[in-house]
């Protein structure tokens, strides 16, 4: 039996494994290779991992995990997930059952990409949801911002530490007078009518083009699809989660562990706030006091 599987090998899950096989905690990571951000040809703000590929950091992380020999990374998938503390069972799409006395939950949401020709294309290169990830690469240029809700209204304020030339694209949702007004002051200018295609030559955005006839030529267009998790192993076992402006996310305390004793959750998963960093940081929380609720 292990003492933790972890269902999720990126940066949360290997994080986690990290601390366990320190700990020579017997650990098994189920992981299907399909990061959320590998779309991205880096990956930025890691500390020591400044502009890398995120596929590259993952793999050095895997080969540094070798050393570890209370570790074994499998290339699977987790099909279900049953049992109580001190006795989970997983099964995986290779038939396998493994059992374990913990569980960390870390396999991530995956972006719902809108029904836009071209911005699938552009995920990840030249359309972004996140200004700290990949903001000063195009500092100084022409942004978009594909607005979402009001959460789309403190990105406005956020985004002028990185540029001053900024187009907001409704997308046919109804901005209050108050906001427009806040925006026009900010000298942000604000296009009316829907998308219907992001012009582009291999992922590099040339201009966004509407239902108007519009066509605004950009740099960058920062948008928030909607994202769901990446497996429904949580709602399976009932675990309680919360509601986020972009989906859902599992409800953890302040050890990580979720609203079933002995099931951990860190990543994107359990966390709307997207971050290589804190990802890996609450991975290593999770895999820690794991760790230490199994001591006696």
């Amino acid at each position: 039996m292990d003492d933790v599987i972890i269902i999720g090998g990126s940066f949360a899950g290997l994080a986690a494994a990290l601390q366990l096989g320190r700990a020579r905690r017997q650990v098994t990571v189920l992981d299907t290779g399909m990061p959320r951000n590998r779309f991205a040809a880096h990956s930025h703000g890691l500390l020591g991992h400044d502009h890398k590929s995120p596929l590259d950091i993952l793999a050095a992380a895997r080969q540094q995990l070798a050393r570890y020999v209370t570790v074994k990374l499998v290339s699977a998938r987790a099909d279900s997930l049953t049992g109580t503390i001190d006795d989970f069972a997983v099964h995986t799409d290779a038939g396998d059952s493994l059992r374990g006395r913990r569980v960390l939950l870390s396999y991530g949401v995956a972006d719902q990409m809108p029904p836009i020709p071209g911005f699938a294309e552009c995920w990840g290169k030249t359309i972004v949801p996140c200004p700290y990830c990949d903001g000063f690469e195009v500092a100084d240029k022409h942004w978009g911002l594909l607005w979402s809700g009001p959460q789309s209204q403190h990105a406005v304020a956020l985004f002028h530490d990185w540029t001053d030339h900024l187009t907001v694209f409704a997308d046919g949702h109804d901005i209050a007078p108050d906001i427009r007004a806040d925006l026009v002051a900010r000298q942000v200018d604000v296009v009316d009518g829907k998308l219907v295609e992001i012009a582009h030559t291999a992922g590099q955005i040339a201009s966004v083009n509407l239902d108007t006839g519009r066509h605004v030529a950009l740099d960058v267009l920062f948008a928030h699809p909607r994202n769901q998790p990446s497996a429904s192993l949580h709602a399976a076992l009932g675990l309680e989660t919360v509601e986020t402006p972009v989906g859902i996310a599992l409800k953890v305390d302040d050890q990580r562990q979720t609203s079933l004793p002995g099931i951990y959750a860190a990543g994107d998963l359990a966390n709307p706030m997207a971050s290589v960093t804190l990802a890996s940081s609450h991975g290593a929380m999770a895999g820690i006091f794991a760790q230490q609720s199994m001591l006696v």
